[in-house]
């Protein structure tokens, strides 16, 4: 149970383990439904059922929030009147949801250099005494960072893995955990599958009958927050310039789109591949890459005779 106490406590016990039970649970949604039940519960004591006027209040953009701030609070309520919606419950909806804003920051460009030393880091961890912690660290760094790199994946997706979903015999990734729910498979290059495969051994050793591919000491998934502190830190031993490891995901894009200079008629099929692969529901979102794509405009306009704006019309971030 999770301890909802407003009008509608049932109704979202019930929509948290559909979702759950389905797998299509979004991180974010746990703190933003439990404040929207505090938010029902402390503003309209009396209420007799969930109404308009109380969904609005809670999802008006507020004056300290941007656009996106504001979406990623509401999601989990939007989710749920859908849920509610479909049961009958009642019928209720946003009248306006506010516009995603697209970022002003440019994704790192990584060099070759950069990347080396920040996998040589990743390599060279070391173990303070004998703290477990530490040593699944150790093994986890190199193929968890990797895996990002080779892959494409989200790091919600590479991070919230199951073992169940990670076929190593035949280098396939089946990704359920991932932004929008579009299941999609991965397909491991052989050295990256060889190396998984020896990282589930050693963890096999540490956490028999595991669930997590990549567990933290107590068998669970590691948050956003191990992702992110853990790159921040290896980044910086050798490395100076900004960046994050979402970006790893931009350069797997960039790099295999780069790639494809000669590829003619046959470009629009692996820019459909590398959709798939990548987990997007529709074509322009991995065309969404092509605007700050790192060396690519001077390529497409080498080869389109400078008519690249004809062919690349402004996008919006689809990404997100």
């Amino acid at each position: 149970m999770t301890g909802y106490k407003s009008i509608i406590a049932d109704m979202l016990e019930q929509f948290v383990h559909y979702r759950q039970s389905s797998e299509c649970w979004c991180s974010t949604y746990a703190d933003n439904l439990r404040f929207f039940d505090n938010y029902c519960s402390k503003e309209f004591p009396d209420a007799g059922q969930l109404t308009q006027e109380m969904v609005d209040g809670w999802c008006k953009k507020r004056e300290t929030e941007s656009n996106n701030s504001c979406r990623t609070r509401i999601n989990a309520v939007i989710a749920f009147l859908g849920y509610a919606k479909e049961r009958g419950w009642f019928n209720l909806a946003l009248s306006v949801v506010p516009q995603y804003m697209p970022g002003t920051v440019m994704p790192h460009a990584f060099t070759d250099e950069e990347l080396t030393c920040f996998f040589k880091a990743c390599d060279a961890v070391t173990i303070k005494g004998n703290h477990f912690f530490d040593r699944l660290n150790r093994i986890t760094f190199p193929v968890f960072f990797r895996l990002l790199y080779s892959s494409g994946l989200r790091t919600c997706e590479a991070r919230q893995l199951a073992r169940k979903d990670v076929d190593i015999a035949n280098g396939i990734i089946n990704v359920r955990q991932t932004k929008g729910y579009n299941q999609h498979r991965v397909a491991l290059h052989d050295s990256m599958r060889e190396l998984m495969a020896k990282y589930d051994k050693a963890v096999s050793c540490l956490i028999p009958d595991r669930k997590c591919f990549f567990p933290d000491p107590k068998d669970r998934f590691h948050s956003r927050y191990w992702v992110q502190d853990n790159f921040k830190a290896l980044w910086q031993v050798y490395n100076k310039a900004y960046t994050t490891a979402y970006a790893l995901r931009h350069h797997y894009a960039t790099q295999n789109i780069n790639s494809w200079k000669h590829e003619g008629f046959d470009f629009h099929s692996r820019m459909l591949y590398l959709s798939r692969s990548m987990g997007h529901s529709v074509l322009e979102s991995t065309k969404y890459y092509y605007s700050p794509v790192h060396g690519l405009a001077g390529i497409m306009e080498e080869l389109t005779n400078k008519s690249l704006n004809d062919l690349l019309p402004d996008l919006p971030d689809y990404e997100e």
